[in-house]
C-alpha cells in the first residue's frame, strides 16, 4: 500500500521544538518534504541538521507568524521551490500566564495575534495557493483542551484556542467545496518546554509524550481523501483535570 505522505510538501509553524519538532520528525520518517517555520533559528537549524543527517527531506525557514509580510514571503518561497504546498500545520503558539487584572492589552493582543490571527493569515494564503494550483490540501490546527475548558490566569490563551477551534470549523465549511480538508487537533498536556519550561513543578508522569500527538497528526493526514476528521482530542491517561 502506498504511503499517502510520500513527497507531500508540509509547512509546520513553531516546528523547531516540542510538538512541532516531534511532528516534523514523524512526517519526514514517512517520506514527506517538511518545511519547519520558526522564529527560533538556533533550534530550527539544529533540528534541520540532525534530521538531514539521517538522509531525510527537511529545511527551515524563518517564520514570524505575527508578521503578515513574513508569512507571504515564506509562502512564496515554498511555492517557488516546491511548486505547491500540500499541508499546513498551524502549531505555533504562546501564552501569558497572568490574571485578567495583571494582563495588559498589549499582552492580550500578542497572544491572539500569534495563536489566532497568525493561523488565519496562513490559512488564507493556503486557500489562495490551492486555488491557483487547483490542488487538494489539508490544514491541521493544533488547539488545546484550553478550547474546551478553562483555568485561572489564561484568559488570552483560552480566547485564542477557543477561537482557533471555531476558525478551524469555519475553514472546513468553506474548504470542503475546494477539496481542502481541515482538522482541529485538541491536545492535552505534553512533556514539552511549553509546560515544563514554565511550570517546572509539573509532574511529567501526568503529561504525554508529544510524539504520541504527532502520531495522531500523521493518522489524520493519512486518512482517505473522501473523509475529513474535523476534530480529534488526544489526552494523557493521567490528566486528572479532564474531563
Amino acid at each position: 500500500m502506498d504511503n499517502p505522505l510520500t513527497d507531500k510538501v508540509i509547512l509546520i509553524t513553531g516546528g523547531a521544538q516540542g510538538l512541532g519538532e516531534a511532528t516534523a520528525r514523524i512526517l519526514v520518517e514517512n517520506g514527506a518534504r517538511v518545511v519547519v517555520g520558526d522564529i527560533n533559528e538556533k533550534n530550527m537549524d539544529h533540528l534541520v541538521a540532525k534530521v538531514r543527517g539521517t538522509g531525510r527531506k527537511i529545511e527551515g525557514m524563518y517564520l514570524d507568524i505575527a508578521s503578515e509580510k513574513n508569512i507571504d514571503e515564506v509562502m512564496d518561497r515554498v511555492s517557488q521551490k516546491y511548486g505547491r504546498l500540500d499541508i499546513l500545520i498551524n502549531n505555533a503558539g504562546i501564552d501569558v500566564t497572568k490574571s485578567v487584572e495583571e494582563m495588559s492589552v498589549e499582552e492580550f493582543d500578542r497572544v491572539l495575534r500569534i495563536n489566532l490571527r497568525g493561523p488565519f493569515v496562513l490559512s488564507r494564503a493556503f486557500f489562495k495557493a490551492a486555488a491557483e494550483h487547483d490542488a487538494p490540501g489539508h490544514i491541521v490546527n493544533i488547539t488545546s483542551t484550553a478550547a474546551k475548558r478553562t483555568w485561572k490566569n489564561a484568559a488570552a490563551y483560552h480566547a485564542s484556542k477557543w477561537g482557533l477551534l471555531g476558525l478551524s470549523h469555519a475553514l472546513l465549511t468553506e474548504g470542503r467545496s475546494r477539496n481542502i480538508r481541515v482538522t482541529a487537533v485538541i491536545a492535552g498536556g505534553m512533556r514539552t518546554p511549553f509546560i515544563l519550561g514554565r511550570f517546572p513543578d509539573t509532574d511529567p508522569s501526568t503529561l504525554q509524550d508529544p510524539r504520541n500527538v504527532a502520531e495522531t497528526i500523521k493518522f489524520v493526514l493519512s486518512s482517505p481523501p473522501e473523509t475529513n476528521i474535523a476534530e480529534i482530542m488526544v489526552l494523557p491517561m493521567l490528566e486528572t483535570s479532564w474531563p
